[in-house]
């Protein structure tokens, strides 16, 4: 389907783990620290040693503190501080291990590469920080989204390199082949979609996010119902679990059952390693989609509906 060639490019894409992913905390079993910067290029993130200036053991003070150094001009032209001016952390909230910032609206300023990187110097500077296991954004009081509108959730160190050996800024590229609905929508229409990515983003993922984007071509239209969010997915043993919200169910009639179901078989099963899979809503696998697939069946590529 595809060939992948890795780029150490200028940039990070960052689409991050689900909200449901576990916490796991990295902090420092010594009184030093790291502040992670953006070099000048703001290419990529870089750690500089930080020596606390309270000596107080201190959650909140700790937290203040390195958000504090974070927004702070350095003397250093090598490195630039994450959090960019103009940008405000208002407030926060610390329960249990979970550390939830809360951005000022120019935060939605950013561009994405920008966006990328300073929330991964934040959360690397900050799960240092004794008790913080996990962290969470918000603009406003809106949780932080990814360019898909998907919550980007909890997020720890992992959340940022998914794969060992890769580098933070890693960016790959790949040919997906994706099938969407023809415009009288009783038939699939395929495309090709070049695109750059992530180490840190799976490749069903992307191709769930690629698909529900919708098509390029005005000779297709959206299988899926627009609006329709990814919850969760996942890969084993050949079978890939798709996990969709309640909008998924909001009925186009114009658009055969078969096209919206095969729309997501048969792009997924685009990906060498996966040979069957599973539709739920919200995690729910009870039930019937529409009046003839039932979401607990197992599904493969089925290129009958594909147009030539």
């Amino acid at each position: 389907m595809k060939e992948i060639r890795t780029y150490f490019l200028f940039f990070l894409l960052l689409l991050v783990l689900p909200g449901s992913m576990g916490c796991g905390n990295e902090s420092n079993e010594t009184s030093d620290y790291s502040v992670y910067y953006l070099n000048k290029e703001s290419t990529k993130i870089i750690s500089e040693p930080y020596e606390l200036t309270s000596k107080e053991e201190d959650t909140k003070a700790v937290i203040d503190e390195l958000l504090l150094a974070m927004s702070s001009d350095t003397d250093d032209v090598e490195r630039v501080k994450p959090i960019p001016t103009g940008v405000e952390v208002v407030k926060y909230d610390f329960e249990e291990t979970l550390l939830t910032l809360y951005f000022n609206d120019a935060y939605s300023s950013m561009d994405r590469i920008g966006e990328a990187l300073t929330r991964a110097a934040i959360v690397r500077t900050l799960m240092q920080v004794e008790r913080v296991e996990c962290l969470s954004f918000y603009v406003g009081d809106v949780p932080l989204t990814d360019r898909s509108g998907n919550p980007v959730g909890v997020m720890t160190n992992e959340s940022f390199i998914e794969n060992p050996g890769e580098q933070i800024n890693s960016i790959q590229e790949a040919n997906l082949v994706l099938y969407f609905a023809n415009s009288k929508g009783n038939g699939l229409v395929q495309e090709t979609k070049e695109v750059h990515y992530s180490s840190n983003i799976s490749m069903e993922k992307l191709v769930m996010e690629n698909l529900l984007e919708g098509p390029a071509g005005k000779e297709a239209q959206y299988a899926i119902p627009e609006g329709t969010k990814l919850m969760n997915v996942s890969v084993a043993d050949g079978v890939c679990y798709v996990s969709l919200d309640e909008s998924f169910l909001n009925q186009n009639y114009n658009i055969d059952e078969a096209i919206v179901i095969y729309s997501i078989v048969n792009s997924l099963s685009e990906i060498p390693t996966i040979n069957k899979v599973q539709i739920s809503v919200n995690g729910d696998t009870g039930g019937v989609y529409r009046a003839d697939f039932p979401l607990a069946e197992f599904y493969e590529r089925n290129l009958d509906y594909v147009e030539e």
